[in-house]
């Protein structure tokens, strides 16, 4: 991988707008997360750096990010299944390396989590996981969900699941969006996880 395009900014150049940002983030639920590198001090890393660019625009998306990741209907084993589904359809490896991580932590399996990796519907995933695999994977794929996806998502966790996993889906897509024309690099030593 090249060298990412937007270069990290040092806190003491941030702007005032840009530093209203990266103190929501710093400050905000992914702060809480042990596994966040950016509770350490210094520049902000991932698709953060370059929501720096535009203030006010990077501000809500990543305020969208603490909506989807930390108060979703959906719960956090499935939700990162919907990212991991997400990060394979663009092959973000940032963002694969980053919530395949959180997948493992939230209870998914490391097999599935390989097909996934590898374009395989994963064998032997719960009713849950098979649910949200299928209609990630068939928004993406055909850029809408059949009756009978939509209904199984509907039964198991009403309008608001149904919305909040289009949400995921959604989100990550521009996050992966954002970490590939950025060419966000992965941390040193770690080879790229996905072909």
């Amino acid at each position: 991988m090249t060298d990412r395009r937007l270069p990290l900014i040092p806190v003491e150049n941030l702007t005032t707008e840009q530093r209203a940002v990266y103190d929501s983030i710093k400050g905000g639920p992914r702060a809480k997360l042990a596994s966040f590198k950016g509770a350490v001090p210094g520049p902000l890393g991932g698709p953060f750096n370059a929501m720096l660019r535009s203030p006010s625009i990077g501000n809500l998306v990543q305020s969208l990010g603490g909506e989807i990741r930390f108060k979703s209907a959906i719960p956090p084993k499935l939700n990162e299944l919907a990212i991991m589904v997400t990060a394979r359809y663009w092959t973000s490896q940032y963002e694969w390396h980053a919530h395949c991580r959180l997948a493992l932590e939230a209870g998914l399996d490391p097999a599935k989590a390989k097909d996934v990796a590898e374009n395989r519907r994963p064998a032997n995933m719960d009713a849950d996981e098979a649910m949200v695999y299928d209609f990630s994977r068939e928004l993406h794929d055909t850029k809408g969900v059949s009756d009978a996806n939509y209904q199984r998502v509907l039964d198991r966790f009403g309008e608001r699941g149904v919305f909040d996993l289009i949400a995921v889906n959604g989100y990550y897509s521009l996050v992966s969006m954002i970490l590939n024309v950025d060419r966000a690099p992965l941390p040193e030593g770690v080879p790229l996880p996905l072909k």
